[in-house]
């Protein structure tokens, strides 16, 4: 059976509990064992870390210390695969930029808040994204800082009704990344719960995860 940890916690504005109990219930039927953790000291042990086939962090806006920093990366380093979306991977630790080149983006703002927009599959031949189509989504279109090693999946296209300079940008909504022998997985959807009611937000989510374990 293959091993995850699901570590969630930080801003509660987006969720992470309700989150935790849509996506370990996704894992489990997936056949993974999951241990679900509401600490960063999770990441302490490399004992554990080591013998883990994924890691799932939803975890907003905190603070990492050092030690829990480098446990997390060197296990993703290793061969531990890691997957997350939002601000629960995207927007964790602002301060640590080894963490961001691991992920391969950082959040930087959600012009208009809560909008109505388009998410567009650009790669239809990935197992991530296969079959899917273009869809809508009313939630935060995140403008990110994006690392042009990342594999990308879909994109989003912004207008200039709130940020004028940034009319007609194309930010990458999914991708898929490597960072030492571990596979990384990101998507910017999911800013609340309710978002993975939309049927592509959750499959690619679900898909991404299984892609990133080892």
């Amino acid at each position: 059976m293959k091993s995850a940890l699901y570590v969630w916690g930080g801003w509660d504005g987006h969720e992470p509990e309700q989150c935790k109990d849509i996506f370990v219930p996704i894992l489990r039927d997936e056949g993974f064992d999951v241990d679900v953790s509401d600490a960063l000291d999770a990441y302490l042990d490399p004992e554990k870390m080591a013998s883990l086939d994924l890691i799932v962090q939803a975890w907003t806006m905190g603070t990492i210390t050092r030690e829990q920093e480098q446990g997390l990366l060197n296990a993703v380093q290793s061969g531990v695969g890691i997957a997350g979306w939002h601000g629960g991977l995207g927007d964790s630790f602002r301060q640590n930029t080894d963490y961001q080149f691991m992920v391969g983006g950082q959040w930087v703002a959600h012009p208009g808040g809560v909008i109505h927009y388009e998410v567009n599959i650009i790669d239809h031949d990935d197992p991530i994204t296969a079959g899917l189509d273009d869809f809508e989504m009313e939630s935060e279109q995140y403008y990110m800082h994006v690392d042009p090693s990342n594999e990308v999946l879909a994109t989003t296209k912004f207008n200039g009704d709130h940020a004028p300079w940034i009319d007609g940008v194309v930010m990458p909504v999914a991708w898929k990344r490597m960072w030492g022998q571990g596979r990384v997985f990101y998507c910017s959807l999911g800013h609340v719960a309710k978002d993975f009611d939309v049927p592509q937000a959750r499959e690619i989510v679900r898909r991404g995860m299984m892609w990133a374990s080892r």
